[in-house]
């Protein structure tokens, strides 16, 4: 594993809706094209992350102002997609991201309902998930992320994950200092229910205003204590079978 864990760190107060990283994603990860849909819901065409939309620029339109966000995937320290994929096609980095080897998938899709933040998903044409890589290709040789490289307002922010936290902490008693109280930070804290993210957020209204579920747990948490729950009530079926035979007379 690398010594320093890589992550993006998103800036939502000074992201433009120029959705740069939506098409430098797609241009250098030949995602395919998502429709290109008019949803009537503000100048957002593509809706959601999905399979083939691994960069979502959110609109939201408030009195006043203007919300906007570059969503991509969390890569979670707890990744439950990791944690049911039967076939091992996800799999951590060395930079502590999690990536979908697509020649691994077969297309389950246990990964889908998994995710806590509804980011993977299955391609209609090949039924093989996909999700953002953090551009691991790019890391490998040295370079930043292409949704990174392209934003004109560093916005989206890449670099090691703890000077992100500390940079984003900053940022944020910087802006209450000038009265914007409503800024706060989402996914930075490594005692969330995924365990802190690798991709993290300063927003200026509820999770809930962007999309964003406000209190995501680890799908596969409890999957321990249920298999230890039903060892324990098999055990004592067992038990109990064995007690009704020994009673009997030959």
């Amino acid at each position: 594993m690398a010594e320093q864990r890589m992550g993006f760190f998103t800036d939502t107060t000074v992201c433009i809706g120029c959705k740069a990283c939506e098409v430098a994603c797609k241009e250098w990860n030949d995602v395919p094209d998502d429709g290109f849909v008019f949803r009537a819901t503000s100048y957002d065409n593509t809706g959601a992350l999905g399979a083939s939309t691994w960069r979502h620029v959110a609109f939201v339109e408030q009195d006043g102002r203007w919300l906007m966000m570059s969503d991509v995937c969390k890569h979670c320290t707890h990744a439950a997609c990791l944690d049911v994929c039967p076939t091992g096609a996800l799999f951590r980095t060395e930079f502590d991201t999690v990536v979908v080897q697509s020649d691994v998938c077969n297309g389950c899709g246990y990964c889908v309902p998994a995710c806590p933040y509804g980011v993977i998903d299955r391609r209609e044409d090949d039924g093989r998930a996909w999700k953002c890589t953090l551009c691991y290709d790019r890391l490998r040789g040295g370079m930043e992320p292409a949704c990174a490289k392209a934003c004109p307002t560093k916005s989206i922010q890449f670099g090691p994950l703890d000077e992100l936290r500390e940079r984003a902490r900053d940022r944020v008693e910087r802006l209450h200092a000038e009265g914007v109280t409503e800024a706060r930070l989402y996914g930075e804290d490594p005692d969330n229910g995924v365990g802190g993210t690798g991709a993290f957020f300063l927003l200026l209204d509820e999770p809930e205003t962007y999309g964003l579920p406000p209190d995501p747990v680890v799908t596969t948490r409890d999957l321990p204590a249920m298999w230890r729950w039903a060892g324990g009530a098999a055990l004592a079926l067992a038990a109990g079978v064995a007690v009704c035979f020994a009673g009997r007379k030959p």
